[in-house]
């Protein structure tokens, strides 16, 4: 079966050439492919990007490249039956399975649960962007704004028009003339925090540890300009309860904050106390996760101008738990 889009026709087994239009102004290369190429792997679209295999206007291109009215696409023979993922499972319709906190025409937002990545990749088959692609018409432009952590809850936002989602990557990289969304998450972390607000500022550099994972750590010398605003909320007798700002957008920013401030995120496999985690665990009414939750994004919507607040309520699993202090 051929795939279709807007801007042409996919034949798999062929070299298909699309001439992309408005509708695809300004996308990145990876994330367009992913959406025409339903059901191949995200891994092997990587993979002919990276081989040159994909050409724009008959140039080698990176898989960050944005696309341009008029740009001609080179596309290479793609076999689809060779796929374990193929087109028609992407064509069945399935419910969506998290909770829609907001929809309009052109925005989308999602109460992401713990444990669920927001894209396929690296051993997941289907984040919520593949989820809800399944949920709606394959002609439907859906593509992520922002991302979260796999561990981490709450509030994803999700673009359902191209104006959309270039007027919010405007906004959140503090284009002249845009003011930037506000991220608030409630983080649990270990011990009593003392300063009742803090800024902190650390440079983050990320890099690859022994056991091939993707981490980040504080470098004065060659990190980028990370800044995190810390308010107490509750301190409990070995715990506290912050709300976080974010004021940039790093990997894992308020993860490696919290540690390096000798705070820790009660649950965080990567940066955490390992031991004290493992004795949560173990408890009748443990913590059986990271309490980290996106729990407030707000921000002037990209296309009216109308300010948008949006709330996402503490899970009931970090909920009860709290209780339990």
């Amino acid at each position: 079966n051929n795939l279709r889009n807007s801007v042409g026709e996919i034949v798999p087994g062929q070299v298909s050439f699309l001439k992309l239009d408005e509708g695809q102004d300004g996308q990145r290369l990876d994330n367009f492919l992913i959406r025409v190429l339903k059901g191949v792997p995200k891994s092997h679209i990587n993979k002919i990007i990276r081989g040159g295999e994909v050409r724009i206007n008959g140039k080698r291109c990176d898989g960050k490249d944005r696309l341009s009215v008029g740009d001609e696409l080179r596309i290479p023979p793609i076999r689809m039956a060779a796929e374990p993922a193929a087109p028609h499972v992407f064509g069945e319709k399935k419910p969506f399975p998290h909770p829609i906190l907001f929809e309009d025409a052109h925005l989308i937002a999602v109460n992401k649960p713990a444990g669920t990545a927001v894209h396929g990749g690296s051993g997941v088959s289907f984040g919520v962007i593949e989820q809800i692609r399944m949920a709606r018409d394959a002609s439907d432009t859906l593509e992520l704004v922002h991302r979260l952590d796999r561990e981490t809850s709450g509030v994803l936002l999700l673009a359902k028009s191209r104006k959309a989602l270039v007027n919010m990557h405007a906004m959140m990289q503090e284009e002249p003339g845009t003011v930037k969304p506000i991220k608030r998450y409630l983080a649990l972390v270990q011990g009593r925090v003392a300063n009742d607000r803090q800024h902190v500022k650390a440079p983050l550099l990320k890099y690859v540890a022994a056991n091939n994972e993707r981490r980040v750590r504080v470098d004065d010398a060659d990190g980028q300009a990370s800044h995190t605003i810390l308010n107490v909320k509750k301190r409990f007798a070995e715990m506290t309860l912050l709300e976080a700002e974010l004021k940039s957008g790093r990997t894992h920013q308020i993860r490696v904050h919290c540690q390096h401030l000798g705070h820790p995120i009660v649950g965080d496999d990567k940066y955490g106390d390992f031991v004290l985690n493992k004795a949560l665990q173990k408890q009748i009414q443990g913590l059986k996760r990271m309490f980290l939750h996106a729990a407030h994004l707000s921000f002037a919507h990209p296309v009216t101008g109308e300010p948008l607040a949006l709330e996402a309520p503490l899970p009931p699993e970090l909920a009860s738990y709290l209780n339990t202090l």
